[in-house]
């Protein structure tokens, strides 16, 4: 329940193919979640998901007392008051939710990490190559070479009753060795749950690097995938825990890290600089 002294937040994500919006009140409780396609005009994107947001939550934007903005576009967010990586925003959101995680592995459209977390503090990371592998995009080229619907690749693969190997990783040489295993008769259900694995088998061997313990988490848009959640579960050899909505767990953090900052300069008697609440500029990209 909102009053006219409450405070509210908002974190704003803007990653390579999605941008996520979470408004939240003083207790962490998440009042408004928006998830729209990135495209090529952030600041447009920006401005409208943020006004979708607020009227979710039924609040002005000179209600909001911090915003963070995230993710590779996080630059591109006119009325944020500050930008902040989203290795540290998406750590903050998976710890708010999972408060035991050790291994945190985010899986987006165009990028995997593995996030070491300890004490619920980020102490360490890694990140894929500039390779599509082991990413959503690859498991769109693939969906596309299949005439298949992404939503439908993970439903598809658990029908699977013989997981085939499929050797290549990169995007072009795997569109070639699907085409070719299509042609020998192998089932479509085999050939999905094979790439599923190739691509977790990859993820996991980065995530190595850190050292993986549990409790891991799985987050990002590929987390929806429940195919890849159990290629991801047999690569790990454990089971992993995936939120409610693994996309927002960016936007998350970057509320709860807003909330953080107002409070820690309230108890030190400072006032933080803070951006005129206006959305106007989405009209100028309409």
């Amino acid at each position: 329940m909102t009053t006219e002294n409450s405070l509210f937040f908002a974190g704003i994500d803007v990653g390579s193919t999605m941008t996520k919006v979470v408004v939240a009140g003083m207790d962490g409780e998440i009042l408004s979640r928006v998830v729209g396609p990135t495209g090529a005009e952030h600041r447009r994107l920006a401005n409208l998901v943020m006004e979708e947001a607020l009227a979710k939550a039924n609040l002005p934007f000179d209600r909001i007392s911090y915003v963070i903005a995230t993710g590779y576009g996080r630059i591109n967010v006119p009325f944020a008051d500050r930008q902040v990586t989203e290795l540290t925003c998406h750590s903050k959101g998976i710890v708010s939710l999972f408060p035991n995680v050790r291994t945190a592995i985010d899986i987006g459209g165009q990028d995997a990490k593995g996030l070491k977390i300890r004490d619920g503090k980020l102490v360490d990371f890694v990140m894929n190559d500039r390779c599509a592998a082991g990413t959503g995009r690859f498991l769109e080229v693939i969906a596309d070479s299949l005439s298949l619907k992404l939503d439908d690749l993970g439903s598809l693969s658990l029908k699977s009753t013989r997981k085939l190997s499929i050797s290549n990783t990169c995007t072009v040489f795997a569109r070639v060795e699907v085409a070719s295993r299509l042609s020998e008769g192998e089932a479509i259900e085999d050939i999905v749950a094979g790439i599923h694995d190739a691509i977790a088998n990859r993820v996991v061997k980065m995530a190595q690097r850190l050292g993986i313990e549990p409790d891991i988490v799985l987050t990002g848009g590929v987390a929806k995938n429940i195919g890849m959640v159990r290629a991801m579960e047999d690569n790990l050899k454990h089971k992993v825990l995936v939120p409610p909505e693994p996309l927002l767990t960016g936007a998350l953090g970057a509320a709860l890290l807003g909330k953080d900052f107002v409070q820690k300069a309230a108890a030190s008697g400072q006032t933080l600089p803070i951006k005129p609440r206006k959305l106007e500029e989405a009209r100028f990209f309409t």
